[in-house]
């Protein structure tokens, strides 16, 4: 009797403490100890089954974890060097709006914050914008050593130089250009009060050349956000446009926008200038991003992107997977999970798909929006 009851507190620590993953020890001893007394008595108590069962979801709860956030792969080497226990954690938490071991989002929403308040806002009207621009940074070789300090771009500057990176970072595996991109390129841009912008990038390949941007909607409502990028020449003049649409983005979520202009609208080269322009309206669909998971693992040069919905309804899902080696994007990739004909996802189904990226990169970034499939559920 006394092992039986030994063997119940252990396994309800050890269930306990499985949510922080430690518990796995304790709900394998205890898992043991239940078989061993269920083999042995000859006849089977409910109590001994309710220490297996306990040990059992004890031991499962950590493993599910470690799956929804690595999958059938090892954990591998951090970037950012966060150790695996937790990268768990902070993904498993961070589906419930619990952030855990993120210091890096604190900081961010902190800025946000900041941001924020040096807005008026007040009003939510689609009319009422604020601008932002980005010149072409000087070269600090070309000017004097008292202008240096002038060159520090402050923390609202989102873009990324490719002389930042240390040399050896370059040419890794051989590589001698990290990425076909250009973050220098200047950029103007409107955007809605209450929408911030997190980052900003351009890249660019033999055929495309595409601004990529990261915001937050912080409006404190689901909004339907449209984005006109336009590319000019050395005079201003307008060469080409790109629109874009992002259905319905919920409070507080990153989203992104990117712009998509062929070379051979531009002359066979990259343009002098991009603007962008957005505006904001209420969504015509339902938001449904709260009822569908998207995963991404990598796998070589491809990223694998795993959708699932967990809703009674069929669901669209937008996403992109940003690529990055160091600080650099190196590729932008507009990826829509499904596995029914009207592009989207079944009810209570999952579905994958597949990029190949043509840069070496070291990390993902994915974002994502949800929307009911209108017309589809009826």
């Amino acid at each position: 009797m006394h092992i039986t009851v030994i063997a119940l507190i252990i396994a309800i620590l050890g269930l306990v403490t499985s949510f922080f993953l430690v518990g796995i020890l304790p709900s394998i001893v205890s898992l043991v100890m239940g078989i061993v007394l269920f083999i042995r008595e000859e006849e089977k108590s409910i109590s001994v089954v309710r220490i297996i069962a306990i040990s059992a979801a004890g031991v499962i709860l950590p493993v599910i974890m470690y799956l929804n956030t690595f999958g059938f792969h090892l954990p591998g080497n951090d970037p950012e060097g966060v150790s695996s226990f937790q990268r768990i954690l902070s993904e498993n938490y961070s589906n419930f709006g619990i952030h855990i071991f993120d210091p890096k989002k604190s900081e961010a929403e902190e800025s946000l914050a900041l941001e924020e308040e040096s807005t008026s806002s007040t009003s939510s009207n689609q009319e009422e914008n604020y601008y932002v621009s980005h010149e072409a940074e000087m070269d600090v070789s070309e000017k004097e050593p008292e202008d240096k300090a002038e060159d520090v771009p402050d923390n609202r500057s989102i873009f990324e130089s490719l002389d930042s990176i240390d040399p050896r970072e370059k040419n890794k595996g051989g590589i001698i250009s990290i990425a076909a991109s250009d973050d220098n390129m200047p950029s103007y841009g409107g955007l809605p009060v209450g929408t911030m912008l997190i980052g900003q990038y351009f890249r660019e390949d033999d055929h495309n050349c595409n601004p990529v941007l990261v915001l937050q909607n912080k409006t404190g409502e689901p909004v339907r956000y449209e984005c006109r990028f336009i590319a000019r020449d050395s005079e201003g003049e307008e060469l080409a446009i790109s629109d874009k649409t992002v259905e319905v983005v919920r409070d507080g979520a990153l989203f992104v926008f990117e712009g998509r202009f062929d070379k051979r609208d531009l002359n066979g080269s990259i343009p002098d200038a991009y603007e962008f322009s957005i505006t904001k309206r209420d969504p015509y669909e339902n938001d449904m991003a709260d009822l569908v998971s998207v995963y991404t693992a990598v796998e070589g040069n491809s990223a694998l992107l795993t959708a699932q919905n967990r809703s009674d309804k069929k669901v669209k899902v937008d996403a992109y997977v940003l690529f990055f080696d160091g600080k650099e994007l190196v590729d932008c990739m507009w990826m829509i999970p499904q596995n029914i004909d009207e592009v989207c996802l079944d009810p209570r189904s999952a579905a994958t798909i597949q990029g190949d990226a043509y840069y070496r990169f070291d990390r993902v970034e994915t974002f994502y929006t949800a929307y009911e499939a209108v017309g589809e559920n009826g």
